[in-house]
């Protein structure tokens, strides 16, 4: 049976790294083949191009006294920013081994050129105190009143950084993970999440003003915080869950906090530009209009992680949602409006908003040859390159369950860059392999002539989608895995597969050994699936 948001969350972030030192993996019988090392490819250097050499399996690096080696190691729900010469990524409190705990929250690393990261330490120390006192003072005027919590259990999970004129606003989750009532969550839910806010006029110089709390959950008494029968878990004490915030300034100069995790759904919360916060929150209307669902009539659904952009070059807003369980499930799901506040529409032109399920998908559980490939790719940051207007996507992505000789496989959270690609109709697409500074060449009609691997990513649940091979041979047709002809635009550098307009570009090739430079190219479906391609040879 299923778990209220905040005990799964717990189980997920907490009790899954508790076991990483104390488990030993073992092979799936389930599977008719071995599961490749991922330990290769291995540490090598690329002549004319030294790409990245960072192995996918850092476990032996994976102590609190080698974060200087971390590069993108231990990255959950990351958040970047770029200040001076350095992007910023922020995140929740997560690590393999719970290395970090202990040694501060919402961890951060720099770098200049989102490929090589530098890991930073902390941004906080502790708990602001009116988290505490909030929590309590709530608990004080519940009916009957409720004792306060003295020694509240605190997640830093989520944050989301942004430039506001001349700040920088650092919007947080602190989740207080106490029952509401008794020890257990037998006959509770959950306490309550907030969403604090803190300034800093410069990244670099890590020094934080707190300025309080933006919005907390809310109960809305459609549900008692208490039982006496079996939990419908259909439903949920509070209306919005407190977490996962983002942060958007419209064109028009409004601002609005998106912040929401299963529960109700994504709300977005108008705020005062000048306070960074809601004028009130004395009435349920003030804490949100929801503008995603995934279910109209359930709070059980599983959608959070919200990513709101706003892209002046198609001037619709861009939503993104996290779908499914984190550990293995996880995708990544877009909708779009040309309000901030909805209606939010898929590629389909289904309302998102009234709560049809979100296409595209633009991201799943995936392998390409040679690699054990990855899971948990969702809860993105989408940001630009201030100066080239190239969009970026960001994540974390797990090893798969299971990995033959890594403890606790799926604690293997490493930090992904992506580029981001529009297609003509206006729909990201997400690289095929991650970002890492590959030079730009001139792509031509022959340089597709060779072998490829090619994913279509059905969506399947908690199941990775593999890459077939295919051939793209001089006469325009395609072989192999797929059959069918090909054709391509110079001009909008757009390769079309079998009627599949996909984007192409540069890329590095993680899964190859010895890595090395290729080409890639991703599209979409007409029904909204990533079709992703990687040339071998």
């Amino acid at each position: 049976m299923k778990k209220p948001i905040f005990f799964l969350k717990v189980v997920q972030y907490l009790v899954i790294f508790l076991l990483v030192f104390s488990v030993a993996s073992c092979s799936s019988n389930d599977s008719p083949t071995p599961t490749p090392d991922p330990v290769v490819p291995p540490v090598v250097v690329v002549p004319g191009f030294p790409g990245p050499t960072y192995l996918d399996n850092y476990t032996s690096i994976a102590s609190w006294g080698s974060n200087s080696q971390w590069n993108l190691a231990n990255v959950h729900d990351p958040t970047v920013e770029k200040c001076g010469d350095y992007y910023y990524m922020y995140q929740t409190d997560a690590s393999y081994g719970n290395a970090t705990d202990g040694h501060g929250h919402f961890f951060y690393r720099r770098s200049k050129d989102l490929v090589t990261w530098e890991f930073m330490g902390s941004s906080m120390t502790t708990a602001p105190a009116w988290v505490k006192d909030s929590l309590n003072n709530k608990r004080g005027r519940m009916v009957p009143a409720l004792p306060a919590i003295q020694n509240p259990n605190y997640g830093y999970w989520a944050p989301c950084v942004r430039k506001v004129g001349n700040k920088y606003r650092m919007y947080y989750s602190i989740v207080v993970d106490n029952p509401i009532i008794g020890t257990d969550f037998t006959y509770s839910w959950s306490e309550r999440a907030f969403i604090g806010l803190a300034e800093t006029d410069d990244l670099a110089s890590n020094v934080w003003t707190d300025k309080g709390m933006v919005v907390c959950s809310e109960p809305d008494g459609l549900k008692p915080y208490s039982f006496t029968g079996t939990r419908n878990w259909e439903n949920a004490y509070f209306k919005f869950n407190a977490i996962d915030p983002s942060f958007i300034e419209t064109p028009q100069g409004e601002q609005y906090l998106i912040y929401g995790s299963w529960h109700s759904g994504i709300a977005a919360l108008k705020l005062n530009p000048t306070t960074g916060k809601p004028d009130q929150l004395k009435t349920l209307s003030d804490y949100g209009t929801r503008i995603a669902t995934r279910n109209a009539t359930s709070r059980w659904q599983a959608s959070e992680g919200p990513e709101i952009i706003y892209n002046p070059d198609t001037q619709y807003y861009y939503l993104f949602m996290a779908y499914d369980e984190l550990s293995v499930a996880y995708n990544t799901r877009v909708a779009r409006s040309k309000t901030i506040t909805g209606p939010y529409l898929g590629i389909n032109g289904a309302n998102v908003t009234a709560g049809a399920d979100c296409w595209p998908m633009v991201t799943h559980p995936y392998s390409f040859n040679n690699h054990t490939g990855w899971v948990g790719i969702s809860h993105c940051a989408i940001f630009q390159n201030p100066d080239t207007k190239e969009w970026f996507y960001s994540s974390q992505a797990r090893l798969p369950e299971n990995v033959p000789g890594i403890a606790v496989s799926n604690a293997i959270m490493m930090g992904h860059v992506r580029a981001i690609q529009w297609t003509e109709d206006g729909w990201p697409v997400i690289a095929p392999e991650r970002y890492a500074a590959v030079p730009k060449t001139t792509i031509k009609e022959s340089s597709f002539i060779g072998s490829w691997e090619q994913i279509t990513m059905n969506y399947q649940y908690k199941t990775i989608q593999k890459s077939v091979t295919i051939y793209l041979t001089a006469d325009k047709k395609v072989s192999g895995g797929v059959t069918g002809t090909w054709s391509y635009d110079s001009t909008n550098q757009t390769l079309t597969v079998n009627g599949i307009k996909c984007k192409v570009s540069d890329a590095w090739d993680w899964e190859a050994s010895p890595r090395k430079v290729t080409l890639t190219y991703s599209g979409l479906t007409p029904a909204g699936l990533p079709v992703w391609g990687k040339k071998i040879n």
